[in-house]
């Protein structure tokens, strides 16, 4: 029994001085990248679900098909197949409504 607490109360302790030093050379000074953050966002295909309501399953997945397949926005896509316009996209794809 003192052997496994001896051993408990290392491990614990070796994990304690890991997490500090992830913190010190890893963690601290890390600021988020705002811009790319919401480029990401805009370029995200799983916006995909908002528009199946709207235009249905099967051209909802044939405009996420184009844009990955073309490296597009899903905007993009949607647009060029003719399913909705620009406004109608804006209003039916609002990603902080989808949190």
């Amino acid at each position: 029994m003192p052997v496994l607490a001896y051993n408990m109360i290392q491990s614990i302790r070796l994990l304690g001085d890991a997490v500090a030093s992830f913190e010190k050379n890893c963690v601290s000074g890390i600021r988020p990248n705002r811009e790319k953050m919401a480029q990401n966002l805009v370029q995200s295909l799983m916006l995909v679900t908002c528009l199946s309501p709207s235009i249905g399953y099967e051209n909802a997945a044939k405009a996420a098909h184009k844009a990955f397949e073309e490296n597009t926005t899903l905007k993009e896509a949607v647009l060029s197949l003719g399913f909705m316009s620009s406004e109608e996209y804006d209003e039916r794809v609002r990603p902080e409504k989808m949190v």
